[in-house]
């Protein structure tokens, strides 16, 4: 077990999309594990360490809401970009007259969570570096509102706000509901095999509002 910390995040909104769910917009009941890591990496990154999630406190009651989104259908191609490069004429920009779609989305809102983590070197720290010094980094970088960029919900339409969660004891708001069932989740992407991503997805079960990450089974 490496070097642990406690952050509290919250914000107005947020968008876990259910990957089975391409068209319109459908979130989670809770943050998935491989948003709470993006989040994290967002306040501090660095080649030496990985962040791995342990624990997940839903600290506010789970809520939903409706909203209709303005979205692209289409992306500018990798292939586009490249022959441009090489002095193609092609445009490298979306007519959002003619890619513009509307989509409902059901998303969360009023969220806020408690991410307990730890993080383990890599192979690609350098000798100098080792885990008081990344934790030091973290703490100062929690207590500053510091962060590598601003980290949020799913979309960065929805930013995530953070602080170092100083609590010794803490609530959440289903501490009086024994379990409640989420049925499968997206615990995070393998990429491992370049050639092959692979979705990992494992049983979300809340109990007294805990999403205990440590000895999930993980399916792919």
């Amino acid at each position: 077990m490496g070097i642990g910390v406690k952050v509290k995040v919250w914000g107005d909104y947020a968008l876990f999309s259910r990957p089975e769910l391409k068209v319109e917009r459908y979130s989670y009941d809770v943050i998935t594990p491989s948003a709470a890591r993006g989040i994290l990496e967002a306040i501090y990154w660095h080649p030496g360490l990985r962040w791995n999630i342990d624990r997940i406190y839903v600290k506010n009651p789970i809520c939903f809401t409706s909203v209709r989104r303005n979205e692209v259908k289409s992306k500018v191609s990798a292939s586009n970009v490249l022959q441009v490069y090489n002095g193609a004429d092609k445009p490298l920009y979306i007519n959002t007259k003619n890619e513009i779609v509307q989509r409902a989305s059901t998303i969360l809102c009023d969220v806020c969570y408690v991410i307990e983590a730890h993080f383990e070197m890599t192979e690609k720290a350098n000798e100098t570096d080792n885990p008081g010094k990344f934790k030091d980094i973290m703490m100062r970088r929690l207590r500053r509102g510091e962060c590598y960029h601003m980290p949020y919900f799913g979309c960065r339409e929805f930013p995530a706000h953070f602080c170092l969660c100083e609590e010794e004891e803490i609530h959440t708001a289903y501490d009086d509901v024994s379990e409640r069932d989420l049925g499968l989740m997206l615990y995070d992407m393998d990429y491992s095999n370049k050639d092959n991503i692979q979705a990992m997805f494992f049983r979300a079960v809340l109990k007294k509002g805990v999403l205990d990450l440590r000895n999930c089974e993980v399916i792919r």
